[in-house]
């Protein structure tokens, strides 16, 4: 329910403001000035990403989070990531695009509730780890992006999240959450190149992958 009205504000080109009304024309107004809040007009008509399946995945989510991680204190930093994650990925699928406004915050938050998690007894994580992870795979990314054209500076700064998220469980988990957003991003591909239905010069957005990478990377190493 959170999630559609900001995805839908969020998912504009770079070079055009946040949506301030609705498909009708209607001012988005309410709590949090038009953030929070349904995603219905005054006439009625829906707008955004369907609520349904969107709030459906991020509890589904949740759940296999919070079965693989147990009672551990990291488990808060995870649940209150996810809702971040599953917006950052919608938006970039709808938009290709990876907004500051939710990228570091989301980074900054992630590095400092793990911090936190570090102190209390039953973390099963490491924070430096996570800090290092975060700051090299963001280096690693911003190679990338400079030497490829399919890769967005968005996704640099998604990896600050990605490498603290992973880095928490050690090296092997970045490598294989890492290795598993590039492999799920590569078969999409692949289907739509045998499709007919991208070429060479089609822009993916390639956020949505890393993410999924990164959830299947924390899932192992909480196990």
């Amino acid at each position: 329910m959170l999630i559609s009205r900001p995805a839908y504000r969020l998912s504009v080109p770079a070079e055009e403001p946040w949506r301030s009304e609705c498909p009708k024309g209607h001012p988005l107004a309410g709590n949090g000035a038009g953030w929070l809040g349904p995603a219905r007009c005054p006439a009625g008509d829906t707008y955004g990403p369907s609520t349904l399946p969107v709030t459906a995945i991020t509890a589904a989510l949740c759940a296999l989070l919070a079965a693989a991680t147990g009672a551990r204190p990291e488990l808060v930093v995870w649940l209150l990531l996810a809702p971040a994650c599953v917006l950052l990925a919608v938006v970039d699928a709808a938009a290709n695009r990876l907004p500051d406004v939710l990228t570091l915050p989301a980074a900054a938050a992630a590095l400092i509730l793990l911090g936190f998690a570090a102190l209390l007894p039953g973390a099963s994580g490491s924070w430096t780890s996570a800090l290092l992870s975060s700051l090299i795979l963001a280096a690693c990314y911003l190679t990338l992006f400079l030497i490829s054209r399919g890769f967005g500076f968005g996704d640099v700064k998604l990896a600050l999240v990605l490498g603290a998220v992973l880095g928490w469980y050690g090296w092997p988990i970045v490598l294989i959450g890492t290795f598993a957003g590039y492999l799920l991003g590569a078969l999409y591909v692949i289907g739509l190149l045998v499709a007919g239905r991208a070429g060479r010069t089609t822009r993916i957005p390639f956020g949505p992958f890393l993410l999924a990478g990164a959830f299947a990377g924390v899932l192992l190493g909480s196990a």
